[in-house]
């Protein structure tokens, strides 16, 4: 069973039909699903080869003629390069008469090691003969996403505008995680879905590591906390799988972690130490391109203004509760269910996940169709108003801006005269600091919807936990 992508494997199955030969790239963070979509989208591959990770090219070659052995090209003795690998294949597939062959490459840039002129060969090979054909559709991907950018995307030499189909991976939304559970039979509510969500992300390997018959919480426990859990060391794995020199991509991520609201790029300069240089361009695109942060404008700023953000849900709790743990407790999360720490965690963390839902956030609102920017928003206390923060921030074309505060609260949210007088006054210390023409909305969103006390009246509209699974 495929859990969603159904954009995805209509793009596929299009190659199948295309009177042309098709190159398509399929890219996106470890763990996300590229493989398996791939396989199942296509039950007929003609030829199929996996990269060797951290192999030289001798081992890669070997591999390669492994597999053409496998597709019936049984004569690799004269196989000493790139180019007399890719001049068999052409031989595997000129002996077909199958109407359009799959030709799957799985983690290329693993077959990339230096020195081997694997990128030219494949050059060759698509432009000096594939893309003259009419039959076949090479389907090429790979973890490291920084490779994969630089040498197939952005390529500037003969792979330059060759691709014909780019599919950027994304993790499951909340919705897509309970078909998954549902799939799985696991007996989990939207909100312990949403517990599960915030720490493990919409990543489907994540997912498969869940074990029937067990709450959320003894399911974080066992993936991280336990001696020996799946999890617990797969922060450099990560990162070392999706970028070649992972150092300074660690380093801004480690930066963006210490606040939730993000950091200008002159803020992380200036706590990483890193030079303003090409490379740092390139590490804030590439971590943008994985889904690991988020770019995005504030209100009356300019584009140097922009903030970069840490949305990456494991990330984020790599951060507060694997990188500096001090205690070997096995029940750790159990044992700190409705702590401080943990409750503004999720706090937090449920912010990140309604900003990977705007789509939802802005069906619920009655906004689909209407363009909008979204982004946080804070200002520093002056002479003449205190300081504050908005959660998120959705300023519309329609001459109206959404102030949405967002709880997570396992009951109904209840404001009180206190916090109401409190919204009232970020309002307007809003309306004041931005100078705005527009209507300004109180916006809720919460996981279990707001009381109808006498307050309620206050707020314009409401979103729940359940219009973030539509």
């Amino acid at each position: 069973m495929i859990v969603g992508r159904k954009k995805e494997i209509k793009e596929l199955n299009a190659a199948l039909e295309s009177c042309e030969s098709e190159f398509i790239v399929v890219y996106g963070r470890r763990r996300v699903g590229k493989t398996y979509l791939i396989r199942n989208a296509y039950q007929k591959i003609f030829f199929e080869h996996t990269g060797v990770a951290n192999a030289d090219k001798s081992t890669q070659l070997s591999r390669f003629k492994k597999s053409l052995k496998e597709s019936g090209f049984l004569d690799c003795r004269n196989i000493k390069s790139w180019y007399d690998a890719f001049d068999a294949l052409a031989e595997v597939i000129k002996r077909s008469d199958e109407p359009k062959k799959v030709i799957f490459l799985d983690e290329l840039p693993w077959m990339d090691t230096p020195k081997s002129n694997f990128v030219s060969a494949l050059e060759s090979f698509w432009n000096g003969w594939a893309s003259a054909r009419t039959d076949i559709v090479l389907v090429v991907c790979g973890s490291a996403t920084s490779w994969i950018i630089k040498k197939i995307l952005k390529n500037h030499g003969g792979l330059h505008n060759r691709v014909t189909q780019k599919i950027a991976l994304k993790p499951f939304s909340l919705k897509e995680c309970e078909e998954y559970c549902n799939y799985r039979k696991f007996e989990f509510d939207r909100v312990q879905i949403l517990q599960l969500y915030m720490v493990l992300g919409g990543i489907p390997f994540y997912w498969k590591s869940v074990q029937r018959g067990l709450s959320a919480a003894q399911n974080i426990d066992n993936l991280f906390f336990k001696e020996g859990a799946i999890l617990s060391d797969e922060f450099e794995a990560l990162f070392y799988s999706l970028f070649t020199n992972p150092e300074p991509y660690i380093s801004v991520i480690s930066a963006l972690s210490t606040k939730s609201i993000g950091l200008l790029r002159q803020e992380i300069l200036d706590v990483t130490h890193l030079s303003d240089n090409k490379t740092f361009v390139k590490v804030l695109m590439e971590l943008e391109e994985c889904g690991i942060i988020q770019k995005y404008q504030t209100i009356g700023k300019k584009v140097k203004f922009a903030f970069y953000q840490l949305i990456d849900n494991y990330t984020l709790f790599y951060f507060h509760f694997i990188k500096n743990r001090v205690t070997d407790d096995e029940n750790f999360w159990m044992n700190s269910m409705d702590t401080p720490v943990v409750n503004t965690w999720e706090g937090l963390s449920f912010e990140r996940v309604c900003f990977q839902h705007i789509k939802q956030i802005k069906n619920a609102l009655g906004i689909a169709g209407v363009v909008s920017n979204t982004y946080s928003w804070q200002v520093a206390k002056n002479e003449e108003h205190r300081g504050c923060q908005v959660d998120l921030i959705i300023d519309r074309k329609d001459n109206t801006i959404n102030l949405c505060e967002i709880k997570f609260s396992r009951r109904e949210y209840s404001i009180t005269n206190d916090y109401s007088q409190d919204l009232l006054e970020k309002k307007e210390v809003f309306k004041q600091s931005t100078n705005t023409s527009k209507s300004v909305h109180l916006t809720f969103i919460t996981t279990m919807g707001l009381k109808h006390n006498v307050y309620w009246n206050d707020v314009q509209s409401e979103v729940t936990l359940n219009q973030l699974f539509e």
